[in-house]
């Protein structure tokens, strides 16, 4: 089940490949997620010290949240992988001048789990070139549609 997805990421990039991934969230963050309240479209994933991170995602918290903890909404999260993922995805980034972009946030397991593309950047033309074939097949579809009435 989809919590939220990033559509801005389909627009301005090619993704490549997509791999699953875990998030080190805390209690209040789980909450606040189960609630809606995230937004990943500013967010990106970097590979620092061996491990991913996700960059920009806020997670707004709750005004029910506890009172002892002062959470920050845009914290820095760990991504979980395996160590050869990891490995392979931030070589690509390194060599091949890819970029790895947050494409969904899903419940798996009762767990929440972060879908990340392997992205190469759109150019203007790129991106016209797409939204005349999202068009022409809208108008394919309704043209369909009318004979079947």
């Amino acid at each position: 089940m989809s919590i939220i997805q990033n559509k801005k990421a389909f627009h301005d990039f090619f993704i490549e490949d997509r791999h699953e991934a875990g998030l080190m969230l805390e209690g209040w963050e789980v909450k606040s997620i189960r609630a809606g309240r995230v937004q990943i479209k500013e967010a990106y994933v970097l590979a620092k010290d061996g491990a991913l991170w996700l960059f920009g995602c806020h997670i707004s918290p709750l005004p029910t949240a506890s009172t002892h903890i002062h959470p920050d909404p845009t914290r820095t999260r760990k991504l979980l992988l395996h160590k050869n993922e990891i490995e392979k995805l931030s070589g690509k980034v390194q060599r091949a001048g890819y970029t790895l972009m947050p494409l969904d946030m899903h419940y798996k397991g009762g767990r929440v789990k972060l879908d990340i593309g392997l992205a190469k950047g759109k150019k203007e033309h790129d991106k016209r070139d797409t939204e005349r074939e999202r068009d022409a097949k809208r108008e394919v579809a309704q043209a369909m549609k009318k004979e079947r009435k």
